[in-house]
């Protein structure tokens, strides 16, 4: 049974159409019959077509759906729609990491960024939620209040807007430049699985984005009830912000800890679907001064995850205003890593992207909401002085 959260309002205004792009190809059938746009035994057939013209071509208007009649196409655009979010500001980085502020809908705003030369070629980080219920002590996204959960669509379209911006329509088979996907965004994926699952069917799908679903990860805080049904449900690469060896800290640090210990999250991880050498987890593990940092952490470590297929990715913290963590200093991190290679894990460390515009991990929207928020005092204080 699903235990994803249900925080969607209910609208008084009249019903806006449904984005296709947020559709499974069962969805999309059932879609094309109820709306009569054709009989449900050619159902089939023409939401197949339907679906290149949206996931594999990329387009936004039925009307280029040239092998549909015009009649069916006019009813497709009367009934439903393909329009991409707004793109609120688009930031390039000097090491060439995009950041795009996505707007979904009025008030309900999110980042998504691409960061070059991750994976097979380029990783998108995408949010799963506006907000975030977790408030871990050290990530300042974790410091927003949850507004709610994202649609099947919304996460699709933060995939489709950094297609669009880096012109990968149609879909390319070879040299691609967004090759891999990981949902380590805003918010707490495994609260949201039912529109992350979809998303990830879509997004997989062989005609149409086509990322393989061995490109697509998935990282939670330690939803533990939620761990099988993921990797039932969608075959995704497991990521867990870890972040700490024992429950006294980690309940500090992840709150979530609280609830489902690490003797129960390591239990988890080890009946994962699919777990193997070749499909290993990555836990995840933000390196904060005098915290979790020293040699006796790494070797804790090292017994905790003992016989778990992973690697560890070892994370620089980045500072946040009001923060009372420091980063860890480069002589210590590496010697972290040492132990855990010497111990036979592979343990990079992981080099901040888009500092620059604040876009590094653990800095999604927080900032562009501060921005803003400075922006509006200013003109306040301008109208002020005006009158």
């Amino acid at each position: 049974m699903s235990i994803t959260l249900d925080l969607s309002r209910a609208s008084a205004s009249a019903k806006a159409p449904v984005n296709l792009s947020g559709l499974t190809r069962e969805g999309l059938r059932n879609a094309l019959i109820e709306a009569n746009i054709c009989p449900p035994e050619k159902a089939k057939m023409r939401a197949s077509q339907v679906w290149r013209w949206i996931h594999h071509y990329g387009v936004t208007d039925f009307a280029l759906m040239s092998d549909i009649g015009k009649e069916t196409r006019a009813a497709l655009a009367e009934a439903f729609t393909l329009a991409r979010p707004e793109i609120v500001e688009r930031q390039i980085s000097k090491d060439g990491t995009r950041k795009y502020l996505i707007r979904t809908a009025p008030g309900i705003e999110i980042e998504a960024v691409y960061i070059p030369d991750v994976g097979r070629a380029g990783a998108l980080c995408v949010s799963s939620q506006v907000g975030c219920t977790l408030n871990c002590t050290f990530c300042h996204t974790g410091t927003q209040k949850l507004v709610r959960n994202l649609t099947a669509a919304e996460i699709v379209a933060q995939v489709q807007v950094a297609r669009d911006d880096l012109e990968e329509w149609p879909s390319p088979k070879e040299d691609r430049r967004l090759s891999n996907i990981v949902f380590m965004g805003m918010g707490e994926p495994l609260y949201n699985l039912d529109s992350v699952s979809d998303a990830i069917d879509i997004i997989s799908d062989n005609e149409g984005i086509a990322l393989s679903r061995r490109r697509i990860t998935v990282s939670t805080s330690g939803v533990v009830p939620q761990l099988q049904a993921l990797g039932d449900r969608t075959a995704a690469m497991l990521a867990i912000s870890l972040h700490a060896t024992n429950d006294a800290l980690r309940d500090v640090l992840v709150p979530l800890n609280k609830k489902y210990p690490l003797e129960q999250l390591m239990a988890g991880i080890r009946a994962y679907p699919g777990l193997a050498n070749t499909r290993r987890v990555t836990f995840e593990y933000v390196m904060l001064k005098g915290v979790n940092d020293s040699p006796d952490e790494a070797r804790a470590l090292v017994k905790l995850i003992e016989g778990i297929p992973s690697k560890v990715n070892l994370i620089p913290f980045n500072p946040w205003p009001g923060t009372d963590y420091e980063c860890s200093d480069w002589k210590t991190i590496e010697r972290f890593a040492a132990i855990l290679n010497k111990a036979g894990y592979a343990s990079p460390i992981r080099t901040p992207r888009g500092r620059d515009i604040l876009a590094a991990c653990g800095q999604l929207k927080s900032e562009s909401e501060k921005q803003r928020a400075s922006a509006r005092l200013k003109a306040e204080r301008e109208e002020a002085d005006a009158a």
